[in-house]
C-alpha cells in the first residue's frame, strides 16, 4: 500500500473513531458506486449522514478542509443520492458532513468536524 493510502486510511480510521464516540453509527465505509465513492455513511437521531475525510500528515500545503472544492461537494452530492436510491428505504433527513484528520508522525491525530457543509 502506497504511503498516502496508508495516511488515508489512517484518517479514515480515527474519524469513524471520533463519530462512533460521538454517538454516529457506521453504516457503511468506502462505499462505491459507478460515479464514486463516499469515504463514511453514518446515522444519528434518524438522520443519515454522508461525510468526506481529508487527511494529512501537516498543514505545510494548507488545511485539509482547503481540498474539498465546490466540485467535490456537487459530487459528494451526487453520490448521496445515489446511495439514498439503492437504500432499503429513503432516509428522512440527509446531510453531508466533512472530517479533517492532522496526523503528524508521532503525534496524536488531530480531528476537526464540520457538520452540514452541504
Amino acid at each position: 500500500m502506497a504511503r498516502k493510502d496508508e495516511l488515508g486510511k489512517r484518517g479514515e480510521d480515527c474519524a469513524a473513531a471520533f463519530l462512533t464516540n460521538a454517538g454516529y453509527r457506521v453504516i457503511a465505509r468506502n462505499w462505491r458506486c459507478p460515479q464514486g465513492e463516499i469515504d463514511l455513511v453514518v446515522e444519528a437521531g434518524g438522520e443519515v449522514v454522508f461525510v468526506e475525510v481529508k487527511t494529512r500528515s501537516g498543514v505545510g500545503f494548507g488545511h485539509p478542509f482547503e481540498a474539498i472544492t465546490v466540485a467535490k461537494l456537487a459530487r459528494l452530492r451526487r453520490l448521496a443520492a445515489a446511495w439514498c436510491e439503492q437504500a432499503d428505504a429513503w432516509p428522512g433527513r440527509i446531510r453531508i458532513d466533512a472530517i479533517s484528520v492532522i496526523a503528524e508522525p508521532g503525534k496524536t491525530p488531530v480531528v476537526e468536524h464540520l457538520a452540514g457543509v452541504f
